[in-house]
This record gives structure tokens, sequence and C-alpha cells, in this order.
């Protein structure tokens, strides 16, 4: 059954206005309340790097910037549909541009997110282009090689400012959170970062390009790479795994 409101009633109008005006007030102090969440994870993110941050601290964090995440897409009433594969991280490259033998260039033993620069273990691969010359440009295109997003997912942290007089690791580096599949992937020594947090990626989308920032990864005897890692939450906090098999199965772009 349709029911009809009748406009000529001036009270009526007048809060169905003033509903209307609080609505919209109340859609833009949520989204400027989103950007501040953002914000804040991306300073405790800096914080963590520099250690101290207590683990009910991080589980707090994390807690409220997926919260925020999951807000914002109930809100703009946005379905995110998993994919089936990933995107490989690097545009023209595929699998066989990781480092080391069927992945073994990963080892998460000993490594605690919480120790921030300082942490141990390499749970990573690192992806390598053809930079003989260590200029940061593909020897075979003579581009810069852009870095991807492998999913769907907002940025929750990045850093794109780095000096080489820096002891900072992971150089200019990005954060993304995958809300279908609740993973964090970390892309780290990027040349130029293209997007900021708060942003949301698509699959696929170039969200900066492969450098040599980060203490390592700056030096020669370091060859030109993607740092790449993927994370899950185990008691509040990122747990690394080995997304070895997902980067063997990533379509190349």
């Amino acid at each position: 059954m349709t029911v009809a409101i009748d406009f000529t009633n001036t009270n009526l109008m007048r809060k169905t206005l003033l509903l209307f005006s609080f609505l919209l007030a109340s859609t833009c102090a949520f989204a400027q309340s989103d950007t501040s969440v953002f914000t804040k994870f991306n300073n405790f993110n800096n914080s963590v790097l520099n250690g101290g941050v207590k683990k009910a601290d991080a589980q707090s964090q994390f807690k409220s910037i997926i919260g925020t995440i999951w807000s914002i897409e109930v809100v703009s009433n946005k379905a995110y549909l998993p994919h089936a594969q990933w995107v490989f991280p690097l545009k023209g490259y595929k699998s066989s541009a990781i480092g080391g033998t069927h992945g073994n260039g990963y080892f998460d033993k000993g490594y605690k997110f919480l120790d921030g620069n300082k942490h141990g273990a390499h749970p990573a691969h690192d992806i390598f282009i053809t930079d003989r010359n260590q200029d940061c440009i593909d020897d075979k295109t003579q581009k810069p090689v852009d870095v991807l997003a492998v999913d769907d997912g907002w940025v929750i942290a990045c850093n794109s400012q780095w000096e080489n007089t820096s002891n900072m690791r992971g150089g200019k580096f990005i954060w993304i959170y995958h809300p279908t599949t609740k993973v964090f992937t970390y892309y780290a020594h990027n040349n130029q970062i293209f997007v900021k947090p708060g942003y949301h990626v698509n699959q696929g989308d170039k969200i900066a390009e492969v450098g040599r920032t980060g203490y390592n990864a700056y030096k020669k005897r370091s060859p030109t790479h993607l740092h790449f890692s993927a994370f899950k939450l185990v008691d509040g906090v990122p747990v690394p795994f080995n997304p070895y098999q997902q980067l063997l199965k990533a379509k190349t772009l």
C-alpha cells in the first residue's frame, strides 16, 4: 500500500525538512570521522615502527579501523565480492620474478608485528625487476614498473617520505586491508606512492612505482625489488602468512 505525504501540512513539511537536514549533517560528520580514523591509524602505525606500542592498544586500533571500513561499506551500500585470484603486484611481471627458489625467500619464524622496525625474520617475498643500473627504470620498457593492488581494499597506512639517511627498512610503504578476505597486504621500497590512507582501491589499480627506498634496499648490493607481505589478524594483531601460492596463481596485467 502506498501512503501519500501531504506537504500542504506546514508542520509535516517542516519536520520532513528537519529530518532531511539531520541525515545530511550526520552523513557529512560520518565522512569526516572516517578521515580522522584513517589518520589516527596511520599515526599509530608510525608509532609501531618506532617501538613501544602495547598489544592492547594495537588490538583497539585494528578493531577501530576495521569497524570504520565496515560502516563505510554499509552506508555506501556497496558490495565487494571476493575475486577468485589475485592480480600480480607488479605490472608486466609474473611469479618467475619472485626471489629465491620455490618461494624459499620467505621465512617468518621470530617475526612480531609490534617489534616495528626492529622485527626479525623476513615474512615477505621480494619481487625483482630488470634494473641493472639501479635507476628504478625497467631495462626492457625504459619505464618505471607499476605496483598494483592485488585485490580490492582500503589503504589504511602509508609512508610517502623517506631519506637515504633513515634507518627505516620499509622505506616508502603501503598497507591495504581487503575486507572480503580479511587479509592485509604490505608493499615496501616504493619510489613513488599514489595513494593515501582512506583511499579505496580496486584490484589491479596502480598504487605506487617500484623503487629502492629503505635502509637495506637503498644499498648497491640490493637489486631493485618490491617487498611484498600478507597478514591476517590473530588475537587482534597482524600475523604473517606465506602468500606464495596466491602469487603463483595471480593474473598478470
